[in-house]
This record gives C-alpha cells, structure tokens and sequence, in this order.
C-alpha cells in the first residue's frame, strides 16, 4: 500500500507548518505549499528533517494563474486529502464593517472565503474517490455562537467560507465525499496573538486526528478540533 498524501494549502508556518508535521508522524506525504518558494519557512526546516516526505510548491491562493499551474504540476499525483489552511485577517480587528474601506474588504473576502473555494474547484476532480476535502474556518464563523460581536470583517468572511462549502457539498456529485470546515479554536499563532487560550502543541493534534476520522463519515461537517459539532 502506498503512503496516503496530504495536498495541505498554506502550510509555511503557524497552523500549516504544525499540520504538515503532524500528518508526517502520521506516515503521510505531504505536499505544502508557500507564497514564495525562495524564503525560508519553518516549512523548509521541516523538509531537511523529513526530505521523504515533504514536497514545498509555491502558491499564492489569491492568483488563480498560480492555481491552475499548481494542478498542471501535480497532474499525475496522487491526492488523498485537501486540505485549505491558507487565510489572514484585517490590520484593525476592531473596525466596524461599516468602517473597513473596500480594499481590505474585497482583499480579505478573497483570500479566506473565494480564494480557497477556487483551489476546491480547481482540484476536486483530482482527489482519490472518498478522499476528504477540508478547509480551516474558525468558530467567529458561526452565525449562532455570535453573540458577541467584534472582528467583524473575519467573522463574515469566514461565515462567507461556509457558506460556499455548505453549497459544494449541496452538489449531486459531493454528496458523497467526505468534507469538513475546521474551527480549530483560539490558537497561539501570529494570527490569534499572544492572549490565545491554546497552544499549537495542544490543539493540532487532536485536529488532525478529527481530520483522520472524519475521512470515514461522507458529508460535511463544522467541526472543531475536539470533533465537537459547531452550530453554523
């Protein structure tokens, strides 16, 4: 039996970097990709210790150029899960949506919610039959938990993401398939700050382990990284 491959987008550092190493204790391949191929990551160390089985490529989400010959590299790669983790957030949280100015608007909707959905396009076809696919939403994405308010450019851009994975998985031909949107919690990362409650060592595990036993149960899901359901 071959090694199962993983196709995790985003995976330079933070989150990405934690899952790719995850899945290589695991037994995968793992095929990460950065925006740019010639900076050093914490991906690229990762690779030195396990050259066997991780492959960089470059890829920058929001070019869909960039996409399109990613798949043209990878045409005769196996892939036995997707997974986007690729994502970012507005410089001021604290801005009201009223006050955010369209550019950052238009440039965080692409890269959290449409840029991602279009690396699914573009690759589902690619995936082995009951392969997962999956993305890292967050719990700000649930409508019913807000309650709160706050980050409101994330929070709908997030919602936005899945929203569009709940109109995939709609689709006669993904009913079938396994897939996931991933609330992966307030995590210690340069995105989530310096305030998380959790740390990358403590949480990513358990998600990938949910990310492993969700390849059994077809349908999507809104998972977080306990395998507790999230009301959408």
């Amino acid at each position: 039996m071959h090694s199962k491959t993983l196709l995790l987008i985003g995976a330079s550092r933070g989150l990405g970097h934690a899952m790719a190493e995850t899945f290589v204790h695991h037994g995968w391949q793992v095929i990460g990709t950065v925006r740019d191929i010639t900076q050093h990551t914490p991906l690229h160390a990762l690779t030195r210790v396990y050259p066997q089985q991780i492959r960089i490529e470059q890829l920058d989400i929001c070019e869909p150029a960039q996409i399109s010959a990613l798949r043209q590299r990878l045409s005769g790669q196996a892939i036995d899960m997707l997974f986007v983790n690729a994502g970012t957030t507005n410089r001021d949280p604290s801005q009201t949506i009223g006050e955010i100015t369209t550019d950052e608007f238009m440039q965080i909707m692409l890269t959290n919610a449409l840029s991602p959905m279009r690396v699914i396009e573009q690759f589902a076809p690619r995936i082995a039959a009951g392969g997962l696919i999956g993305v890292m939403s967050s719990g700000q994405g649930s409508i019913t938990n807000n309650e709160s308010g706050q980050r409101e450019l994330y929070r709908g851009s997030k919602a936005a993401l899945n929203m569009f994975m709940r109109s995939l998985a709609a689709r006669p031909a993904m009913k079938a398939r396994p897939m996931v949107t991933m609330a992966p919690g307030w995590i210690k990362t340069a995105l989530g700050g310096p305030d998380a409650p959790y740390t990358i060592e403590e949480t990513i595990p358990l998600l990938v382990d949910v990310l492993l036993e969700k390849q059994q149960r077809p349908g999507l899901e809104y998972l977080d990284f306990r395998g507790n359901t999230v009301p959408w």
